[in-house]
């Protein structure tokens, strides 16, 4: 089985219509993924690569069931597409959106609390079953089905190591992006707990990088665990002050820095590569061990 998500997940899209929208949402639907409906309001009754187009959610949640919402909206619109998901009973919010405001994300983060939904992102690459459903942006063809559970702060970092797990005939239960603003939802504990439970997933690989905690807080909750963590973080040669790449990739006051992260992790009981490519060889240790 897969975490979140799997052949039976129905999917809608949320900016359909715009170009990151129509692009993606034919190509999760060529992968494979159930995607029911898509929404662009003033535009119901239209179509997207045969996905019908609705006004709004509720009608794709009661005339296709629609249970996961994949949002491609511009930032300033993200809040009140988030909110209009949560309410109409959405369950699992992937929010691919870059440059979501903060605030904006606290009020999404506290609403779908409220509201009894899930939130992978903002700023995330999405969410894979291999074979079965995909939600977001990722290559999907690099990813091959296995035991492995993967996720990752960092999209183009997952799609390294899904690639070079994949040569090295290690396949992937579902790999899930945090996301790599400084507010998201599902943290690394959630997902790490989720892979603990899930059956088909033997080992879990984790892609951090430098700044906030969430890698501590991981490394915490790695120590519970009775299936092995490798991890890798991003980061090492990245200068004090400077944001790299991500919102939440900053250090600040001695505060994020590689040297802690992978510290924690490694007394966390997690294997911490050096290099993506050195991931394989750590989890087939793992087996061995």
């Amino acid at each position: 089985m897969a975490i979140l998500v799997n052949e039976k997940t129905k999917v809608m899209v949320q900016g359909i219509t715009g170009r990151q929208g129509a692009f993606h949402a034919a190509r999760m639907a060529g992968y494979g993924t159930r995607v029911v409906a898509g929404t662009s309001p003033g535009r119901g009754g239209s179509e997207v690569e045969g996905i019908p187009v609705y006004d709004t959610v509720e009608d794709t949640v009661t005339k296709h069931g629609a249970n996961v919402s994949a949002i491609m909206v511009p930032a300033p619109f993200v809040k009140d597409a988030a909110f209009e998901a949560i309410a109409a009973g959405i369950g699992l919010l992937v929010i691919i959106s870059e440059h979501v405001p903060v605030h904006d994300a606290v009020d999404i983060m506290a609403y779908a609390a409220d509201g009894g939904a899930r939130v992978l992102g903002p700023n995330t690459f999405g969410i894979i079953a291999p074979g079965q459903c995909k939600v977001g942006i990722m290559p999907g063809g690099i990813y091959r089905r296995g035991p492995v559970g993967l996720v990752s702060r960092s999209g183009t970092l997952s799609y390294e190591i899904a690639g070079a797990l994949g040569e090295a005939e290690l396949g992937i239960s579902t790999a899930a992006g945090m996301g790599g603003d400084m507010v998201v939802g599902l943290s690394f504990v959630d997902l790490l707990r989720a892979f603990e439970r899930d059956e088909e997933t033997e080992c879990v690989v984790l892609v951090g990088e430098i700044g906030g905690a969430a890698e501590e807080e991981a490394a915490e909750f790695i120590k519970t665990m009775d299936k092995p963590v490798v991890a890798y973080v991003a980061g090492r040669s990245a200068p004090p002050g400077r944001r790299m790449g991500h919102a939440g990739a900053i250090v600040e006051r001695g505060r994020g820095t590689y040297e802690a992260k992978r510290a924690a992790l490694e007394e966390g009981g997690a294997l911490v590569a050096d290099f993506p490519w050195e991931v394989p060889g750590l989890i087939a240790s793992c087996s061995r061990d």
